[in-house]
């Protein structure tokens, strides 16, 4: 063996790859003593082998444990167990699983012949019994070893990715798209290759060889080929992540993201609030000119983002959730329903393109909501003040001031992810 070559590699993957000399030369001796008892060994034996970096030669020694009379089964004990099929034949020299064993001269020695080696021996203990070096097991080691730092390396490697990766599960990191098989895309993110799997993908969006994407992590696998780290452009705190690269408040924490609404592809509702007297949320999330908020969308695809003020306050936080539509009153009911009266040229805002405005405000902000027309409610308080409860009363009462037929949707509800119907009746 090169031993000044093999120096120099143990340096430089200590250096470059983070591993222990320590660790690959333990690594090496173990894979050395193997090669010797499969070369030169018994069945049974114990081969220990250690090899001193810095001249290159190997020592090896057999390794029995030391036992008196009382560690033994009798040829009687044995029979009997194996007629009751207590312990398998094979597992009686299983050490520390019976306080007894089977002799066998390989693995065990008298405590009286341990002793003529080491007179300071003890039951228990084990003897390391000298062993020739072979002449020819220098070109054996030097295989062994270059085997063994070479699988050390692709071990450490797989452990580092893992931690690494493990420990920044929940954040986001850049990316390049490195290959597409089917519709799996393989995104090289440094030191490993991230999956983008197709329920991680945002709808319509293409992917092709050499795009940068950011992407958040969503968790990292152990499997037998290696870790695999599971990458998204969905997931709803993606969205965070990248308003927390773009707004330096949100990084300092003087403006906080509440909660997120998400439809990836199509629209996104962000809730945040100001901690710090002075800051505008909404401002600093949209920046000077939109440039703030434009670079997230530009990121997304051209995903539309609401970015609304949260309140403690239900009625004006479901109210600041339906934005752009204005509304005229929010009623809070029970079980975590409200119900919101908008006007009539702001229904269909209120609903969204398949309702999904109303959709994504309920997830906002954790309420079912029903959404009605506001005229209905204001023709009860012309005519029954004292019973304006309900919009349904409206039916049977006609408006003193309005003489025009006027069309009335009926309501729309939404609850969490269920679909609105948005349906629209015309009252004489």
């Amino acid at each position: 063996m090169d031993i000044k070559l093999f120096q120099r590699a143990l340096a430089q993957i200590a250096e470059e790859r983070g591993i222990s000399p320590d660790v690959i030369i333990g690594t090496l001796e173990a894979a050395i003593a193997t090669a010797y008892k499969k070369d030169y060994g018994k069945k049974g034996q114990k081969i220990k082998a250690k090899f001193n970096p810095v001249s290159g030669d190997v020592q090896f020694w057999q390794i029995k444990l030391v036992v008196d009379e009382s560690m033994l089964y009798t040829e009687e004990e044995i029979e009997a167990l194996k007629e009751k099929k207590m312990i398998p034949a094979e597992d009686l020299e299983k050490e520390g699983e019976q306080k007894k064993v089977v002799f066998n001269p390989e693995k065990h020695i008298m405590i009286d012949e341990a002793k003529e080696d080491n007179p300071k021996i003890k039951i228990a203990e084990e003897l390391e019994i000298p062993l020739e070096s072979k002449q020819d097991y220098g070109r054996i080691a030097a295989q062994t070893a270059k085997q063994v730092i070479l699988q050390k390396i692709r071990e450490a490697e797989k452990e580092t990715i893992f931690s690494e990766y493990r420990s920044r599960e929940g954040e986001i990191v850049s990316g390049v798209v490195q290959r597409i098989e089917g519709n799996t895309i393989f995104i090289d993110i440094g030191k490993t290759l991230g999956i983008l799997n197709r329920d991680e993908q945002i709808p319509g969006e293409f992917y092709k060889p050499s795009q940068r994407l950011k992407l958040y992590i969503l968790k990292v696998e152990e499997t037998p080929k290696g870790s695999v780290v599971l990458l998204s452009r969905a997931y709803p705190k993606l969205i965070s992540k990248l308003f927390e690269l773009e707004v330096p408040e949100v990084t300092s924490g003087s403006v906080v993201i509440k909660s997120i609404a998400r439809e990836a592809g199509f629209r996104t509702k962000v809730a945040v609030e100001s901690k710090e007297e002075g800051v505008d949320p909404i401002g600093s999330m949209v920046g000077q000119r939109g440039t703030r908020i434009m670079a997230v969308i530009n990121e997304l695809g051209g995903e539309k983002i609401d970015v609304v003020e949260w309140q403690e306050d239900p009625q004006k936080f479901i109210a600041n959730s339906l934005s752009p539509a204005k509304i005229v009153k929010v009623e809070i009911g029970e079980k975590n329903t409200a119900v919101v009266f908008v006007a009539t040229d702001q229904l269909s805002l209120a609903i969204g393109k398949d309702g999904r405005n109303v959709r994504l405000a309920a997830n906002l902000t954790g309420w079912k909501i029903d959404i009605k027309t506001a005229e209905k409610t204001e023709e009860v308080k012309e005519n029954e003040p004292a019973s304006a409860e309900s919009s349904s009363e409206v039916k049977e009462e006609k408006p003193k001031k309005k003489t025009r037929k006027s069309k009335k949707p009926a309501p729309s509800e939404v609850e969490g992810e269920k679909e609105p119907s948005a349906e629209t009746t015309e009252e004489k």
